[in-house]
């Protein structure tokens, strides 16, 4: 038994209102709660709350990231005109 692998477990802590609400949510569903679980903490938006010295390494990686973006935008730009006077 000791050699079995076993999944992950996941949890947290929620209101007596937050618990009542989940549980509201999950029958109406139709599913099992393990799967509204999973389904919901993969397929919806995530709030990320976090110290402020994580929160402005994200921001500092989203403008590197805009920054590629504009460049590819840019280039793209510049081979359409280029295709457009052949």
């Amino acid at each position: 038994m000791s050699n079995q692998h076993k999944n992950k477990t996941i949890s947290f802590r929620a209101s007596e209102y937050e618990r009542q609400i989940i549980e509201e949510k999950i029958k109406v569903s139709g599913l099992l709660k393990k799967e509204y679980y999973v389904r919901n903490c993969i397929n919806n938006r995530v709030c990320v709350v976090g110290k402020k010295e994580h929160i402005y390494l994200l921001v500092e990686e989203l403008r590197e990231l805009h920054r590629d973006i504009l460049a590819m935008r840019i280039c793209f730009q510049e081979k359409e005109r280029k295709l457009q006077k052949d």
